[in-house]
């Protein structure tokens, strides 16, 4: 049994006045009436409008196929292939090892989604949208890891049923503990026996790698926005490989830094940490923040892609002990996905939402919905930090005051 919660923001919307929604059934009624899209084509005033929402429903109906071709790319290893020099099909046959009539149509599907172009002599080149992915080693693993969560939404009715278990949730094995730590019994799927400690070292550190390689441009969104100068102590709770720690050790020379996460995460964490000679300046720490107190003494406390993974009752009451391990004045940012407020243009909200519920725990909140769990933390001076690429992730800043309640 899965615990997902129910987002405020639905419940919370302000009630829109009457005559809106009559003129809405009015519009709907209008709209998909059979002749209107005659008509409409017809009308020059009319015809781009339906023309763009024509294009924007094949796109829905062609989604799974873009990401296929997307993976099929990237499997082959095409885009690093043509980035090393232009090549032809039969080039590209024959380092694939697959037929060129069927390689042609992917070929083909990536020119039009921009992840190739046409080059001269019959060459084709690195398109527009497929210079990131090389240049970036985490596109690629995400595009990978998606995989798992394509194959849970076969059936995209029966995901949403509390007692569905799948693929995401069983890569996520925090998630899985998580349901323990709330129920007192753990989650089982199917008939499959209890995982060994070796497998979950190994479930931990395959995890801890997806997240350390997907990262990079949650860091960049930080450290681009936040003043981490004015700070002496940061800790960063549920820390991983010590991706984002490792990055603030080395621009920042005066900072002490400590990394918590569960123990078979720090033993990972530790062993990089040490390699990349940081050890005297990162300190890791185990333990399980749904059950042990936070360490004492930093003034900044970093929950970087962590809310989202887990309900509101775990947040909450993540959010206190931060709140007590701080000291006066101390704070506490979080960096990850957010659900755009009503209103807003939504960027990635539909993704992130059917992740998290394939995951089995955890849901994309708002951040006023997040700053709301701060506040009942005892959190005040709450914010939105601006930074240039929100679809990344979204920055909150809250503090504990220094006067007394």
């Amino acid at each position: 049994m899965r615990h997902l919660d129910l987002s405020r923001a639905d419940l919370t919307h302000s009630e829109r006045p009457h005559w809106r929604d009559v003129f809405s059934a009015w519009l709907d009624r209008l709209l998909t009436q059979p002749g209107i899209y005659r008509w409409a084509l017809s009308n020059p005033v009319t015809r781009w409008f339906t023309q763009h929402r024509t294009r924007q429903v094949f796109d829905l109906m062609a989604g799974f196929v873009h990401t296929q071709v997307l993976l099929g790319c990237v499997r082959l290893n095409i885009l690093e292939r043509v980035m090393e020099s232009p090549k032809t099909l039969g080039e590209l046959s024959a380092l694939t090892q697959v037929p060129a009539a069927g390689l042609q149509r992917l070929i083909q599907s990536a020119v039009t989604l921009r992840l190739l172009e046409h080059r001269g002599q019959f060459r084709f080149g690195l398109g527009p949208l497929g210079a990131p992915i090389v240049s970036h080693p985490g596109i690629k693993a995400m595009i990978e890891h998606n995989q798992l969560l394509y194959q849970d939404m076969v059936d995209p009715v029966a995901i949403l049923q509390e007692s569905w278990t799948g693929e995401m949730s069983e890569y996520w094995p925090y998630a899985q503990d998580n349901s323990q730590n709330l129920t007192g019994s753990r989650l089982v799927t199917g008939q499959k026996a209890e995982p060994t400690e070796s497998h979950n070292a190994q479930a931990f550190a395959r995890y801890s790698e997806l997240m350390a390689a997907s990262q990079s441009f949650v860091i960049e969104e930080i450290l681009s926005s936040f003043p981490f100068q004015d700070c002496q102590f940061v800790m960063d709770v549920g820390g991983g490989q010590g991706r984002f720690a490792s990055e603030l050790a080395k621009i920042y020379p005066h900072l002490h830094v400590t990394l918590f996460d569960l123990p078979d995460v720090c033993t990972v964490s530790s062993r990089i940490v040490a390699r990349n000679g940081l050890s005297e300046r990162i300190q890791v720490t185990p333990g399980d923040f749904t059950q042990d107190a936070l360490p004492s003494g930093a003034d900044l406390v970093t929950l970087v892609r962590i809310a989202h993974d887990h309900s509101d009752e775990v947040v909450l009451a993540l959010l206190k002990s931060i709140y007590a391990s701080l000291p006066a004045g101390g704070s506490l940012l979080i960096a990850e996905p957010m659900a755009n407020e009503p209103g807003e243009k939504p960027e990635g909200d539909a993704y992130f939402h059917f992740y998290l519920l394939a995951m089995g725990s955890g849901r994309l909140r708002t951040p006023l919905e997040l700053m709301q769990l701060m506040h009942q933390a005892g959190f005040s001076h709450l914010e939105q930090v601006p930074n240039p690429m929100p679809v990344h992730a979204k920055l909150l800043l809250g503090r504990k005051s220094k006067c007394l309640p």
